[in-house]
């Protein structure tokens, strides 16, 4: 962040310092892009789906290992652009004083969020709403009888109350070095240049589009929205980036608040641990529709998400006229 954390550059910065901060920018894009999708196109993509399980299963610890590239991306620009490491200007510490609200919000405030979209999606779709957790009887009892083991019905259920209960628990920390590899580049290093050039509004709906497209080769790959459905892959690049910029408006209002990364990391962290706990309750018989919900990446299953950042954007535009 070069001078503050505001609506815009102050009048008062150089011409040299705003192409200073749009090299940054530049470099930081160029630099994570080409390094993502080179090794998702090139590396991961001929191993995803492949009939050799340890390929398979590498592909898939290598989609996870992609979450550290934007972190990367803030060192390799802060080097190569002389910027430095000067750690008020990294935007980690956790800044809790005076903050709690903000962590309260990723947390518990996500969560509510994610299981508000998935009853909504239910009321509206009735039938594809399964009390008796279809969805999630086969898909566990497959994974049980791969390992040799054998739960009945009720065992099943418990299992996934106990998964969803912990998950609300724990999940913003099971998950927050992989997420603190994108909100660190994202929200952390990208964010705070595009405010300084843009200002809020714009900043946040470029900010939302870049994230959504640097996702481009997993949704390719079959990645939160699969493959084979109408306009396969550029709906589902479309439904992303709508994704992205929801999700990342409400990440970077926490960012700007708190100026620090934390509490969007656990932000995305909750999003990552609980964005699957609808489809447990899904039917078979009737599947659900996952542009819609019951997950949070559906226009239904993220409506609160939707309604959250809506608010946001309209404050901030009104602030900005």
């Amino acid at each position: 962040m070069e001078r503050r954390m505001g609506p815009v550059m102050d009048e008062g910065v150089s011409l040299e310092d705003r192409k200073v901060n749009d090299k940054r920018i530049v470099v930081y894009l160029a630099f994570t892009f080409i390094l993502t999708f080179g090794i998702e196109i090139f590396l991961i993509m001929p191993m995803a789906g492949n009939a050799d399980i340890r390929k398979a299963f590498l592909a898939q610890i290598l989609v996870t290992g992609m979450m550290f590239l934007p972190a990367l991306g803030v060192v390799f620009t802060r080097l190569v652009t002389k910027e430095g490491f000067q750690f008020e200007s990294l935007m980690i510490a956790f800044r809790l004083k005076g903050n709690l609200r903000y962590y309260g919000l990723a947390w518990f405030g996500f969560a509510f969020l994610i299981f508000f979209g998935a009853a909504l999606y239910f009321l509206i779709f009735p039938k594809h709403f399964d009390p008796d957790m279809g969805y999630a009887k086969a898909l566990l009892g497959a994974q049980m009888q791969a390992g040799g083991a054998a739960f009945t019905d009720e065992q099943i259920k418990l299992m996934v109350w106990v998964q969803l209960a912990v998950g609300i628990i724990i999940a913003p920390f099971a998950n927050f070095l992989p997420c603190f590899g994108e909100e660190w580049g994202w929200r952390g290093y990208l964010f705070p240049r595009l405010l300084n050039r843009f200002g809020a509004v714009h900043a946040l709906l470029a900010e939302g589009l870049i994230w959504g497209l640097w996702h481009t080769p997993l949704i390719v790959m079959g990645h939160n929205y699969g493959v084979g459905y109408l306009g396969f892959p550029v709906t589902g690049i479309l439904a992303m980036c709508i994704f992205c910029t929801v999700i990342g408006i409400i990440l970077s209002y926490m960012t700007m608040k708190t100026k620090s990364c934390i509490p969007a990391v656990i932000g995305h962290g909750t999003i990552n641990g609980l964005a699957q706990a609808g489809i447990y309750y899904t039917s078979l018989e009737n599947p659900y529709n996952v542009f819609l919900g019951p997950v949070p990446v559906g226009l239904i299953g993220g409506a609160g998400f939707i309604l959250v950042a809506a608010g946001l954007l309209y404050h901030y535009y009104k602030e900005e006229k």
